[in-house]
C-alpha cells in the first residue's frame, strides 16, 4: 500500500474523515516544534535533543527517503519555518552519519545552507562525532566530512570580512573551537581573502598579516578584514582603565563591533554599551534593555533612553526584525517587571521605554504576515486564566490570549473570536482595540466548566466554515461529551474542510493530551515561549 501524502484525509469505517499520519509528517512536526508527536512542552526547550528523539528519521532512512528528510530540513531551514535551529542540524547530522551514499552526499551538499553560522557547524561536527562513537565507527572525519567542512569556510572567499566576522564573535560552542575543526578538516584556502582569516585563526594576527608582504596593490576587501582582526586583538588585549575604555568605544564605532568582541571586565562601562547601542540591532538592544537599565544608563531624558525610544518607534527596523508581537509585549512586560525571568538581575524600568515598546507592540501588528486561513478563536474565559503562563510568568493566561487574538484578528481577513466555558459568546475584539481593552471584553464573561470542544461543536451547528480552530486556555480542561480529538473529524466530515486543524494551547499546563497524536492536523501546546508563535505559524501553513 502506498504511504500517504501529507494532510491527506481518509475516511474511516464511520465515514469520518481523520488525517492519517505519516512519518514525512512527524518529520515536520519535529522540524517545526522539536517533538514528533504529543503536546509541545516549552519546559522541554532547553534539553538536549539526540537521535532518541527522532524515531521517524530513522524510519524513513531505512525506507530509503533519506534525500527527501535532506529536502524537508533545507527548506524548513532556508524559510525560517524552525522555532530551533537545532532540531536542522540534528536530523542533518543523522542523514550525514546514518543514510545511504546519496543521502550523504546529498545532507553534505546542504550542509552550509543549513549550518549558516559557526555554533550550527560546531553542533553539526559534535552530532557527527557522537553518532559515530555510538555506533563504534571511531570520529568519522572522512573525506566527505573534511571537504564538507573545508567548504563551509570557503564560501566566504568573495565575503573575508564576514568570515572574520564569524570566526571572532562565535569563537567556541559545544567543546569545539575553529582550530579544532580546521586542524581535522585540513583546509586549503582556494582564495587569498579565506586564507588570510584562516591563518589568523590557526596562527595568529602575526601570521594573517604575513599572507600579503608589504606592498601596494592589496584588494581593499583584504586590507578592511585585516584591519578588523587587528581592531579585535587589540581590544583583547587592553585592560580596564579610562584610556583603554575610550579605546574600545572607538574600535567599536569604527569597526562595528559587537558585545562578543568585548572583554569581560568592560561590559560593566557605561561608555562602552553606549557605543555597541548606536549600530545595535533591534532583537539585540531589547534583549539587553535590562542590563542596560541595571547599569543606570537608560535614566529619564538620557541620550541613550532617547536613543532607544527611536529605535522602538522606528518602523523600518520592527519590519526588518520581524519581532513578532506577542514576544515584543513579553519583552515589555519583563522589562517593566525590573527583573528576568533567570538571574538575579534587577534594574529600575524608563517609563518612556515601557511606552515605547507599547507603541511597537501595535505598530508590528502590521508586518505580521497572513496566512489567508479562516479563523476561529476561542478563549477559555474561566477564573483559572488569571494564572502566570509557563515560560512566560511575566503575564498571565488571560494576557497571552488576548494578545495572540489580537495578533490574528488584525492580521487575517477572516476570523472570529469567541470565549467558551460549558457555552459560548461573541467576543466583540476588533483590530482598533488596546490589549487592556480586549483583556476587560473577555474578563466580563460568564465563566462555567471549560469544554474545549464547545468551539468545534458551535462551528458544526451554525455551519461555519473553518480552516484553523485555536484554543487558548489556562490549564488542563474538562471534556464535555464529544472529546475535541473526536470533534474535529466530525467537523471536517460535516464541513468538507478535511484538512481543518486544532491548536490547543494550554498556557499554565506542565503537559497534556486533548488532541490526538497521531493526527497531524492537532496539536498540543503546554505553555508559551518567545518561540511559540513560530511554531503555531509553521503548523497552519505548512503541515
Amino acid at each position: 500500500m502506498p504511504p500517504v501524502e501529507a494532510n491527506q484525509s481518509v475516511p474511516n469505517s464511520e465515514g469520518t474523515y481523520v488525517n492519517k499520519s505519516n512519518d514525512l509528517q512527524r518529520l515536520n512536526r519535529f522540524l517545526c516544534s522539536g517533538t514528533e508527536k504529543g503536546p509541545v512542552c516549552v519546559r522541554d526547550h532547553t534539553q538536549e535533543l539526540g537521535p532518541q528523539n527522532v524515531g521517524c528519521v530513522n524510519r524513513l532512512l531505512a525506507d530509503g527517503q533519506g534525500e527527501e528528510v535532506v529536502t524537508e530540513v533545507e527548506s524548513f531551514s532556508k524559510n525560517g519555518r524552525v522555532a530551533r535551529q537545532d532540531t536542522s542540524v540534528l536530523v542533518l547530522a543523522m542523514c550525514a552519519r546514518l543514510g545511504d551514499d546519496r543521502t550523504k552526499r546529498r545532507a553534505y551538499d546542504a550542509f552550509p545552507r543549513v549550518c549558516r553560522i559557526p555554533t550550527h557547524l560546531f553542533q553539526f561536527v559534535e552530532l557527527c562525532e557522537n553518532l559515530n562513537m555510538t555506533a563504534g565507527a571511531g570520529s568519522g572525519w572522512g573525506r566527505a566530512h573534511r571537504r564538507a567542512i573545508r567548504r563551509w569556510y570557503q564560501r566566504f572567499q568573495d565575503k573575508p570580512l564576514r568570515l572574520a566576522q564569524h570566526v571572532t564573535k562565535y569563537r567556541k560552542r559545544k567543546g569545539w573551537c575553529h582550530v579544532d575543526v580546521l586542524r581535522l578538516a585540513h583546509p586549503k584556502p582556494r582564495s587569498d581573502s579565506v586564507n588570510v582569516v584562516l591563518r589568523y585563526v590557526t596562527k595568529g594576527l602575526p601570521a594573517a598579516v604575513g599572507v600579503f608582504p608589504p606592498q601596494d596593490g592589496v584588494p581593499v576587501e583584504i586590507v578592511t578584514t585585516l584591519s578588523f582582526l587587528k581592531a579585535v586583538e587589540e581590544v583583547k588585549r587592553l585592560g580596564n582603565n579610562p584610556d583603554d575604555v575610550q579605546r574600545v568605544c572607538a574600535a567599536i564605532r569604527e569597526h562595528n563591533l559587537v558585545r562578543e568582541h568585548v572583554p569581560t571586565q568592560m561590559l560593566n562601562s557605561i561608555d562602552v554599551w553606549k557605543a555597541l547601542l548606536i549600530n545595535m540591532p533591534l532583537t539585540a538592544m531589547i534583549r539587553h534593555l535590562g542590563k542596560m537599565s541595571s547599569m543606570n544608563m537608560l535614566g529619564t531624558g538620557s541620550e541613550a533612553a532617547q536613543l532607544v525610544v527611536e529605535k522602538l518607534h522606528n518602523e523600518a527596523a520592527l519590519k526588518y526584525a520581524r519581532i513578532h508581537p506577542f514576544n515584543l509585549l513579553l519583552s515589555m512586560l519583563v522589562y517593566n517587571q525590573g527583573h528576568g525571568e533567570l538571574g538575579s538581575l534587577t534594574w529600575r524600568a524608563n517609563a518612556d521605554i515601557v511606552k515605547a515598546m507599547d507603541d511597537a507592540f501595535y505598530l508590528s501588528f502590521k508586518y505580521v504576515e497572513p496566512t489567508g486561513k479562516r479563523y476561529c478563536l476561542a478563549v477559555d474565559v474561566s477564573g483559572s486564566m488569571t494564572s502566570p503562563v509557563t515560560g512566560s510568568s511575566a503575564m498571565n493566561a488571560r494576557e497571552a490570549a488576548a494578545a495572540l487574538s489580537m495578533v490574528t484578528a488584525c492580521s487575517e481577513q477572516q476570523c472570529e473570536v469567541v470565549g467558551f466555558s460549558d457555552t459560548l459568546v461573541h467576543l466583540p475584539i476588533n483590530p482598533h482595540m488596546l490589549l487592556t481593552d480586549v483583556v476587560n471584553v473577555i474578563s466580563d464573561v460568564p465563566v462555567g466548566v471549560t469544554d474545549c470542544s464547545a468551539p468545534i461543536l458551535w462551528a458544526m451547528r451554525e455551519n461555519k466554515k473553518f480552516d484553523v480552530f485555536i484554543v487558548y486556555t489556562a490549564s488542563e480542561t474538562a471534556q464535555g461529551h464529544v472529546p475535541a480529538a473526536d470533534a474535529l473529524p466530525e467537523y471536517r466530515r460535516h464541513s468538507g474542510i478535511h484538512n481543518a486543524k486544532l491548536i490547543v494551547c494550554a498556557f499554565a499546563s506542565n503537559g497534556f493530551t486533548i488532541a490526538d497524536p497521531n493526527d497531524p492536523g492537532m496539536l498540543d501546546m503546554a505553555g508559551f515561549d518567545s518561540n511559540s508563535p513560530a511554531i503555531m505559524n509553521t503548523f497552519i501553513t505548512e503541515m
